[in-house]
């Protein structure tokens, strides 16, 4: 069994927390041969110091980008050049490699850019079509929600037998999260009361509507924005707008722990974790009303149509008053722990045995 471990290199975003948590839980699994590759050629032998214990890095270095360009054009070279013969080998990428005999699962967690190729940086342009060709490829495609897995039945023209849901899990931890100390309080320079937005930049995050809204009312806390990419295009408000860059886990769950309430605008999702991981930590939640994010939440956030700045800044003072009775507490925080990793390990697992045949 082969798993690309190219997300468990440099800041870990969404793909890259997934990926580091399947990974974690394929190692605790007796029965399950795993070994990991990465597409890099700078990064190559960090992945050694990354991985989980039993697990193996195989592969040579190689240049991910010359390897895409490869692949658009024919089958080659197959991942069993670069990395040695396997049964089984899982994309947890959106990019399946070609293979000479191993059985291709693909994770697609969610299909935005086809809509917005546009938005994608330079580097990642050929992204859809490489995606279209792995979907063709894959004798198991894996998607965190039913609502992800309908669009990649729809857009890329795939039967539905061949799709299957792996929810994504929240760790433990978060259960067991408490506000920020003085000491993170200072070295972050967070307000007293803030709301907080967790993730990547991007169009497709609606920061842009998010400031916009947040603008509208004075009567808000400040906006806390943590994740990587800095926001450098973003015009932020002095005193009223703070970013945090890239935090550790750690210190994210005590920031996520400490909020009046999680936003989470964007204008399209693929599962949301950020949602659930508030939920677990008795935080409210306000966002988008779209799909992916209406499954997940399952009832329990404030969901505002996307772009409507109006209804984004009431649904913020609403989150903020927000009654924190029992049994309010208790909905929110059960929804989060129906998701776990294990059962997204479990699930993947039986997406790899069902393509292997």
């Amino acid at each position: 069994m082969l798993v690309d471990g190219t997300p468990l290199l440099g800041h870990r975003t969404g793909v890259g927390r997934y990926t580091a948590a399947l990974t974690e839980e394929l190692a605790s699994m007796p029965d399950i041969d795993v070994r990991a590759v990465a597409f890099t050629l700078r990064g190559w032998r960090a992945l050694r110091s990354v991985l989980p214990h039993r697990l193996r890095a195989r592969g040579l270095p190689a240049s991910a980008r010359l390897l895409r360009r490869s692949w658009l054009r024919a089958p080659f070279p197959p991942i069993e050049l670069l990395a040695g013969p396997a049964d089984v080998v899982h994309a947890t990428n959106f990019v399946l490699p070609p293979s000479a005999r191993a059985r291709g699962v693909l994770t697609i967690h969610d299909l935005a850019f086809l809509d917005v190729p546009s938005e994608l940086p330079e580097a990642e342009r050929d992204l859809p079509e490489l995606v279209r060709q792995s979907a063709r490829r894959a004798r198991v495609i894996c998607t965190p929600t039913r609502a992800v897995a309908e669009v990649v039945m729809d857009r890329l023209d795939v039967p539905a037998d061949k799709v299957t849901v792996t929810p994504l899990g929240v760790d433990p931890a978060w259960f067991a999260a408490r506000p920020p100390g003085d000491q993170l309080r200072r070295r972050v320079g967070l307000p007293a009361e803030y709301l907080l937005f967790v993730g990547a930049d991007g169009p497709r995050k609606g920061l842009t509507n998010l400031l916009a809204a947040h603008r509208s009312r004075p009567d808000l806390p400040p906006l806390v924005l943590a994740g990587p990419g800095g926001h450098a295009q973003l015009a932020l408000e002095p005193n009223r707008v703070l970013r945090t860059g890239y935090m550790s886990d750690v210190d994210l769950r005590s920031v996520v722990a400490g909020a009046r309430a999680l936003v989470l605008p964007s204008r399209d999702e693929g599962f949301g974790l950020p949602v659930l991981e508030a939920l677990a930590c008795s935080v409210p939640v306000v966002c988008s009303d779209v799909p992916a994010l209406r499954e997940v939440s399952a009832g329990n956030a404030f969901h505002v149509p996307v772009g409507n700045l109006e209804a984004l800044a009431d649904a913020l003072g609403k989150a903020m008053n927000a009654p924190k009775d029992p049994q309010t507490l208790a909905a929110w925080r059960g929804r989060a722990a129906e998701f776990t990793w294990h059962r997204c390990a479990e699930a993947t697992v039986a997406a790899y045995r069902r393509a292997a045949g």
